[in-house]
């Protein structure tokens, strides 16, 4: 993979890490509170969950297969 690639690869990474730590919060401060619909929370952890896939395909192909 060209260095280039990588590069934009760990910046994609770091901004999808820091959205979904961020959503983390919201998400907790608004449980504690209460302050939001059954129907918006699931909205936000759907979000949240995706934005977890996204981190661990990014991670997968910035970590060389070992066994290849």
């Amino acid at each position: 993979m060209a260095e280039i690639d990588q590069e934009q690869l760990r910046e994609r990474l770091h901004e999808i890490s820091l959205e979904h730590r961020d959503l983390d919060d919201v998400i907790h401060r608004l449980q504690i509170t209460g302050g939001i619909e059954q129907m918006q929370l699931q909205r936000l952890k759907k979000r949240k969950l995706k934005l977890k896939e996204m981190i661990v395909k990014i991670e997968d192909q910035l970590i060389p297969d070992i066994l290849a």
